[in-house]
């Protein structure tokens, strides 16, 4: 008789990232410039927050090595988080979190290929409101959206952080991987590339959530020779926002990576950015939606696949 096939654990959304930095003031220094708000601090602890309702989105940690310390995603129920401590590699027994804004339950459980923390969040208490930014009014050739006098006009600021978007992964074995994410979570591959003898290389999933309009991609990773965390990214107002926040880290000395451009897979308008521990950190605007009747692109894994417009 064949193997049972578990069945598979619920995510609603992605929620928040934990880094470790050596030095913890200038990683603050740092995500206050690059658009977050600080919202609790704990002895060893920065918690970070956007605009959205997510009581936070970021966790800086204080420790003796720079270090990603995994990605948490809220999953549909209580269950979902008894079937993770049951059956995920190296999972933890539910716990509570007792620091972190927002409170909930958690396990935690290690990738199986290459070992990074995942985490999987259950109750936590959501933000009353919305910080909502005012959406621009645009004139273009033939229409003109703008009344007499209402002119433009911008501040001088980093770009304030909505949400945490996506986060990024270089794995050594993809098969394993992509096996494991879609198999074990309702992961759904958005698009797939692969090198010219067809091995597929690289993949932007999405969340599998029937009518649901979901973001392009949450969780992405590539084939490569050594297991790290490519970046994580954060969503963006909108353009103009996104350019002045560019504006804001470059005045500030801060090193760009990648950016300011716009992507073909997801279509986001990207700007990536190394922080003082030399991680990657993304913002990001106006990035594609799918749902259920979208399904996997297939192409070539290459360099014009990346981006249609930037450096």
């Amino acid at each position: 008789m064949g193997s049972i096939e578990q069945p598979k654990i619920n995510l609603v959304r992605i929620a928040h990232v934990y880094y470790t930095h050596k030095d913890i003031n200038k990683a603050r220094e740092f995500l206050v410039d690059f658009g977050l708000t600080e919202c609790k601090r704990t002895e060893k602890n920065i918690y970070f927050r956007g605009y959205s309702k997510e009581p936070f989105v970021y966790c800086a940690k204080e420790g003796p090595e720079n270090e990603f310390g995994g990605v948490a995603f809220v999953v549909e129920s209580e269950r979902d988080l008894d079937l993770a401590q049951q059956t995920l590699p190296g999972a933890t027994k539910i716990y509570e979190l007792e620091d972190a804004p927002g409170g909930g339950k958690c396990v935690t459980f290690y990738d199986p290929v290459d070992g990074f923390l995942f985490h999987l969040i259950y109750g936590q208490t959501l933000l009353n409101e919305e910080q909502l930014l005012p959406e621009i009014q645009f004139n273009f050739p033939a229409t003109k959206n703008r009344a007499s006098g209402h002119y433009q006009r911008f501040e001088k600021r980093p770009a304030p952080v909505h949400k945490l978007g996506h986060f990024g992964m270089c794995v050594t074995n993809f098969d394993k991987a992509f096996e494991f994410y879609t198999k074990r979570f309702n992961f759904y591959p958005s698009d797939l590339g692969h090198t010219p003898d067809g091995k597929n290389v690289i993949v932007f999933n999405r969340l599998s959530r029937g009518k649901e309009l979901v973001d392009h991609h949450c969780f992405f990773f590539f084939e490569g020779p050594k297991a790290h965390v490519h970046h994580s990214s954060f969503e963006t107002h909108d353009f103009d926002t996104q350019v002045l926040g560019h504006d804001w880290l470059r005045h500030k000395g801060y090193e760009n990576c990648w950016g300011v451009g716009r992507h073909v897979m997801g279509s986001q308008i990207f700007d990536y950015w190394f922080d003082p521990s030399h991680f990657i950190l993304e913002h990001y605007t106006d990035g594609d939606l799918c749902d259920e009747t979208q399904e996997t692109v297939v192409s070539p894994a290459s360099h014009d696949n990346l981006h249609v417009w930037g450096e």
